[in-house]
């Protein structure tokens, strides 16, 4: 179903801009936006501004952005996506979760847009640190051809990223594969397909009460 446009009138529009700012955070993200580059022509942030994106264009020939928070309703996706139509970047909207263990499908879909968009490219979620770290690690690993314990570097605290969250349990995706493949090496998209089971691995993972506190309460990630 297509979305309602809010930016087609001046209210929408300051409607969107104090949404995007306010309720989304963003003038968190206009003074710090998590940016760095992963190689290969793309680079990870937090959910960037129009103003960020034009300037990420102008500096770093961007021509796609791949959105990990999906479509949503949020006065930042429809500035995003103004944006990227007056740019001419292509905006991919998919959609991870970071306090799930990821999906095959998941994962895979999002290794073919890897091969399939234009590079330069960007990937962020909302705050650059749990999802945008999944989307990087994954990447490396299946773009890029990094090794999984390598990559699974990208979720590292320097991003904002919290391995005793509920967050952790995207560590632990990757810990349980090098660990179960550790005597028997296999492939990791052999892993996933042959091995992984996406609902007994979250069963396994138990956060730590007060730093899922910190995370989801007061920094209100997503």
């Amino acid at each position: 179903m297509t979305r309602p446009d809010p930016l087609k009138t001046p209210g929408g529009r300051l409607k969107a801009w104090l949404d995007m700012h306010l309720v989304d955070h963003g003038f968190i993200r206009a003074v710090y936006n998590n940016f760095y580059h992963l190689g290969g022509g793309m680079y990870r942030c937090s959910q960037p501004s129009p103003a960020q994106i034009r300037k990420y264009q102008r500096k770093y020939g961007i021509r796609s952005i791949i959105n990990l928070r999906g479509e949503n309703d949020f006065g930042t996706y429809h500035y995003e996506k103004d944006i990227c139509r007056k740019l001419g970047i292509a905006l991919h909207d998919t959609k991870l979760y970071s306090r799930n263990a990821p999906r095959v499908q998941e994962i895979k879909a999002l290794g073919a847009l890897f091969e399939q968009i234009e590079y330069p490219a960007l990937m962020h979620c909302k705050s650059g640190a749990d999802r945008a770290g999944l989307g990087a690690a994954l990447y490396r690993i299946l773009h890029l051809g990094h090794p999984v314990a390598d990559a699974a570097a990208e979720l590292n605290w320097r991003y904002g990223h919290f391995k005793k969250a509920r967050t952790g349990v995207l560590d632990f995706f990757f810990a349980s594969y090098l660990a179960e493949t550790a005597s028997a090496p296999v492939d990791f998209l052999t892993w996933l397909e042959t091995r992984y089971d996406a609902d007994a691995l979250h069963a396994k993972f138990r956060a730590e009460g007060w730093s899922s506190l910190l995370v989801d309460k007061v920094l209100h990630r997503e």
